[in-house]
C-alpha cells in the first residue's frame, strides 16, 4: 500500500507539474501577443494612449522642421527659438491628427478589431470614444497655443495659416469629403507634412520664401507620403471591404508599391542642388538614404500583413535622418 501511495503521489505530482508548465507556456504566449489570450487582452491605459499617438511616425513631422532649419542655417538665418516652437507645434498637431483619425474611423465603422496595423485603442475598447474625442480637442488646443506664440516672428496672418492646418488635419479623416478615404491622402500628406512645415519654418527664421524651401518641402512631402503608402498597401483588403477608397484600393497594390520607390528616388534627386550648396562631398548622405530606401522597398515587397508594420518606423527614421544630416552639414 505504501508503494501504491508513493506511485499515486508521484503520478499526481507529475500531472500537477505538467499542468503548471502548460499554464506558464500559455502565459508567455499571452504576454508576447502571439497567443489567443494576448490578442483579446487589454494593454494598460498609458500604453493604449502611447499607441494612439503613433510615436514611431512622429519623426515625420520633425523632419520637415529640421530640414527647413538646415536650409535656414545654409542661408545664414537660423534662429533656434522659433525653430523649436515649430518642432513642438508640428509634433502636437500630428498627434492631434492621429487622435482624430482614430476617432472618426471608429465612428464611421472603418476599423476592425484585430487589424494588421498598429492597435486601434478605441476600436479594441482600450479607450472610450468620448475620451478620444476630448483628447483630440485638447491636443489641437495645445497646438493652437504653441502656434500663437509664433505670431511674434511671423505676424497675425499666421492665425489664418493655423486655421488652414487645423482644417486640413480634420478633413483628412472627417467632413463631407474625408481625404484619406477618397484617394487624396498622399496629396494631403505632401502638403501638410512637406510644403507647409518646411516653408513656414524657413519663413519664420528667414523672413521670406524661396524656391529652395519649396523644393525641400516637396521632397519632404514625397518622403512622408511613403508612410501612408505603407499603411494603404498593408490594409488593402480591409479598406476595400469597408469601402475606404485609398490609393491602393483605387490604383492597386502594385501601383502604390512602385510609387513608394519612385517617391524616394525623386525626393533625393530634387535635393541634389541643396546638398551641393553645402559641399560636394555631402552627396554621400542622399546616397545613403537611397540605399536604405531601396532596402526598405525590397522588405515591403517580400512581406505582408503585420510584418509590414516595421516598415513604418524604418520609413519615418530614414526621412528624419535625411533631414538631420542636412542640418548637420550646414552647421
Amino acid at each position: 500500500m505504501l508503494t501504491r501511495g508513493r506511485l499515486s503521489f508521484c503520478g499526481g505530482f507529475r500531472n500537477f507539474a505538467y499542468k503548471m508548465k502548460k499554464n506558464r507556456t500559455a502565459d508567455r504566449r499571452s504576454d508576447s501577443g502571439t497567443g489567443k489570450a494576448g490578442s483579446q487582452g487589454h494593454p494598460s491605459a498609458f500604453r493604449a494612449w502611447v499607441e494612439a499617438m503613433r510615436l514611431r511616425t512622429l519623426p515625420v513631422s520633425a523632419a520637415g522642421v529640421v530640414m527647413a532649419s538646415g536650409l535656414a542655417l545654409q542661408k545664414g538665418h537660423f534662429h533656434w527659438l522659433p525653430a523649436l516652437l515649430c518642432l513642438l507645434f508640428a509634433a502636437t498637431a500630428q498627434i492631434g491628427c492621429n487622435f482624430a483619425n482614430e476617432y472618426y474611423d471608429f465612428k464611421d465603422g472603418l476599423d476592425k478589431k484585430g487589424r494588421s496595423g498598429p492597435r486601434r485603442g478605441v476600436t479594441e475598447g482600450d479607450i472610450t470614444p468620448q475620451a478620444m474625442h476630448r483628447a483630440t480637442a485638447l491636443t489641437f488646443l495645445l497646438a493652437a497655443i504653441i502656434g500663437c506664440s509664433l505670431i511674434y516672428w511671423g505676424g497675425w496672418w499666421l492665425v489664418l495659416a493655423g486655421l488652414f492646418i487645423f482644417i486640413g488635419a480634420l478633413s483628412y479623416s472627417a467632413g463631407p469629403f474625408p481625404l484619406s478615404r477618397n484617394a487624396m491622402g498622399e496629396i494631403a500628406v505632401v502638403v501638410f507634412f512637406g510644403l507647409v512645415p518646411v516653408s513656414l519654418t524657413f519663413y519664420l527664421q528667414a523672413g521670406y520664401y524661396s524656391f529652395s524651401d519649396f523644393i525641400a518641402g516637396l521632397a519632404m512631402g514625397l518622403m512622408a507620403a511613403n508612410l501612408l503608402i505603407v499603411n494603404n498597401y498593408r490594409d488593402y483588403e480591409d479598406d476595400a471591404s469597408s469601402g475606404k477608397l485609398t490609393t491602393a484600393v483605387v490604383f492597386g497594390r502594385r501601383a502604390v508599391l512602385w510609387a513608394y520607390l519612385v517617391d524616394g528616388l525623386l525626393a533625393a534627386a530634387m535635393t541634389v542642388g541643396l546638398w551641393l550648396d553645402a559641399a560636394p562631398w555631402t552627396l554621400l548622405f542622399p546616397g545613403l538614404y537611397l540605399a536604405g530606401h531601396i532596402a526598405v522597398w525590397l522588405y515591403i515587397r517580400r512581406n505582408d500583413g503585420r510584418r509590414l508594420n516595421p516598415a513604418l518606423g524604418m520609413t519615418a527614421m530614414l526621412m528624419f535622418l535625411f533631414s538631420l544630416s542636412f542640418l548637420l552639414v550646414n552647421l
